[in-house]
């Protein structure tokens, strides 16, 4: 189990040289960190928004790499697993504008026939985004007492993560695919989002699961904080953030992607079972990755800080590995 510490008050990610601040290591409830990043080739700044409804799933990246851009719009049909995706790099990340604080100001993106803007305010965030034949437009609202999950992943003082997982977040407006207009309810579907900061190494791997249900849900990752004291790991009560503190173990079938994982540690039981895989390759000469993000369901347990077990069944989202070289 790793020792983190809970940040209370803001903090700069970075010192004026641009090396890590040691003080902004740790986890936070909200976000508290100002991503004053320095320097250009390492720098990554995304924004990923994933949304969940009865009838669909939708993905939107929005990210600098400083040499690129890289962006996506992404649309699953939960029917009949049809998938509708629109792609775009843009040389030198032309068109990308990357707030330094997460759930402050406009990020947005333009290029490659893809438009996000994502709109933050004190309540919530409005997200607009276009691609050819794909149309979002939905308010991601904030409700009171709503916790996230904040880390600081210090792989060195040259190499660090800030990165904000927001569960849970009711969403409503409408997608439309084509000539279709397809209603989204706050009553039934949920948003995610995984803001990222910092300054990485060239190669890395990574595991990502998000799962959410009315009143409950999970966020459990691996591999790339393993051994840095830091983890992204944690359980979501009616809002309230509980942090787990153990590097777990992740066991699926990298020649069957759709056969059960397992996530496991002293406060994690957990179980995801797949319906569908999204396959996603990037070869950009110096920049390129492989990423299998599943959706699927979960079922196990896992435990809250006063020691009760939570039901994880029934909880819905995805689990992933990127392999990426950029």
């Amino acid at each position: 189990m790793t020792a983190e510490r809970e940040i209370t008050a803001p903090v700069d990610l970075c010192l004026p040289d641009g090396r890590l601040d040691p003080a902004a290591v740790g986890w936070t409830r909200r976000p508290l960190h100002r991503s004053n990043l320095r320097g250009w080739g390492r720098g990554k700044r995304w924004e990923y928004w994933g949304i969940v409804t009865p009838s669909h799933i939708v993905g939107l990246v929005a990210s600098s790499l400083d040499y690129a851009g890289v962006h996506g719009i992404y649309v699953l049909d939960r029917s009949t697993g049809r998938e509708l995706s629109k792609d775009a790099v843009t040389p030198l990340a032309r068109g990308v504008r990357m707030p330094e604080r997460s759930g402050a100001g406009t990020a947005s993106v333009r290029g490659g026939g893809v438009t996000i803007e994502l709109v933050q305010h004190p309540v919530g965030t409005t997200v607009t985004a276009t691609a050819p034949g794909i149309r979002l437009d939905v308010e991601v609202p904030l409700p009171d007492g709503h916790e996230s999950l904040g880390v600081v992943v210090p792989w060195s003082r040259h190499r660090f993560q800030y990165t904000v997982k927001d569960l849970g977040r009711p969403v409503r407006g409408l997608l439309t695919l084509g000539t279709e207009r397809i209603p989204i309810s706050e009553t039934d579907s949920f948003a995610v989002l995984d803001h990222g900061r910092g300054k990485w190494p060239y190669s890395v791997t990574w595991n990502w699961a998000a799962g959410c249900a009315p009143g409950r849900a999970v966020q459990l990752g691996g591999k790339w904080t393993d051994g840095t004291g830091s983890t992204e790991n944690a359980l979501f009560v009616d809002g309230r953030l509980h942090k787990i503190g153990d590097e777990l173990e992740w066991t699926y079938d990298r020649s069957d992607w759709l056969r059960p994982w397992r996530i496991s540690g002293p406060r994690v039981e957990a179980a995801f079972h797949p319906f569908h895989e999204k396959i996603a390759r990037t070869s950009l000469g110096v920049v390129a990755g492989e990423t299998h993000q599943c959706f699927g369901h979960f079922t196990g347990r896992a435990r809250a800080d006063d020691g009760t077990w939570v039901e994880l069944d029934g909880l819905t989202g995805w689990a992933e590995e990127a392999r990426n070289r950029w």
